[in-house]
């Protein structure tokens, strides 16, 4: 083999191993108590279920065990037939490549902040007509907060008169959701629209890729369960006070990854992130915390999506 194949070679092994290095830094993290309520106010949470399904558009390679051995055992053979061997060897512990972690975004988790509120959604789609279902985190949650922070003006002008359900939580994740459909709240009534944006909340220990394969087995649940709706998948919104937030970079690599999922049928992605963003990627139309949106992001936002939303029901 040239050395120049083998060069190509070694360099893909290290860029491996820099994504190794990234997940291992996340793996080695200290692990939350599960007793103790932190950062977006999670409560207890329960082991969580095996792995949901994910679809291919976003799913990450998962090489196997044997595939892992067959790999790490040619670049041995590489390293020991190059010219710079000494070298190589050196540093071999940098080009071991290794299967990525097990991914907590697409397991289904119970308790958590969803938990108190579970009951009441399931018994909403149990007995309760409506049209449109709004599903995620806090960013959709608050439509439901007075104004001058919260949507509720602005919901009140966009949807008044149609049948909204909000399903959504403040400080909830992939897992949290998935957990809630698979457990009553995907089942009864059957909505014709969904609007759904996930993820933020996944950012402080997760990965982009791993965040969107956690949306995209959010979609493939709804899929399932509400098979004759159109779902409008928006895009992660930005957060931090700039571009060079780590939490808007995960939510960006996200983005980019789950816009895939559009079918063009039944799926259908959106990313008005635009309308938030100064010409110096600062917020606009958001709250302090860099994060929620306040009653003119609430109305971006809405004017961006009402006439898709109410469209569909025609």
């Amino acid at each position: 083999m040239s050395k120049k194949v083998l060069f190509k070679i070694l360099v893909c092994a290290l860029l491996c191993a820099g994504v190794v290095r990234e997940v291992k830094s996340q793996t080695n993290a200290p692990a939350p108590n599960p007793a103790v309520r932190g950062g977006f106010g999670r409560g207890p949470q329960t082991p969580p279920e095996p792995p949901a399904p994910v679809p291919p558009e976003v799913a990450i390679p998962h090489p196997s065990a044997e595939e892992v051995t067959q790999i790490n055992a040619d670049l041995k053979q590489l390293i020991s037939a190059s010219p710079d061997k000494d070298l190589l060897q050196k540093y071999e512990s940098l080009l071991t490549v290794r299967a990525p972690r097990d991914n907590p975004c697409i397991r289904p988790t119970a308790g958590g902040v969803r938990g108190p509120r579970h009951q009441a959604f399931v018994d909403i789609a149990n007995t309760n007509d409506f049209d449109i279902l709004f599903e995620g985190d806090s960013i959709t949650d608050w439509w439901q907060q007075p104004s001058p922070q919260g949507g509720k003006d602005v919901f009140q002008k966009y949807f008044e008169g149609f049948k909204v359900a909000n399903f959504a939580v403040a400080g909830d994740t992939t897992q949290g959701l998935l957990w809630g459909l698979k457990h009553g709240e995907g089942q009864g009534h059957k909505p014709k629209v969904i609007m759904i944006m996930i993820g933020t909340n996944n950012t402080g220990s997760n990965s982009g890729a791993e965040i969107a394969e956690g949306v995209g087995a959010i979609i493939l649940e709804l899929r399932n369960d509400f098979p004759d709706a159109k779902i409008l998948l928006l895009a992660i919104f930005p957060r931090g006070a700039g571009p060079s937030d780590s939490s808007r970079q995960k939510n960006e690599d996200a983005n980019k990854i789950i816009a895939r999922l559009q079918d063009g049928k039944h799926v259908f992605f959106q990313n008005i992130n635009d309308k938030f963003l100064d010409n110096e990627g600062k917020l606009i139309g958001f709250r302090p915390d860099n994060l929620h949106p306040n009653q003119t992001g609430y109305e971006a936002w809405a004017s961006a999506v009402a006439p898709t939303l109410k469209g569909w029901l025609q």
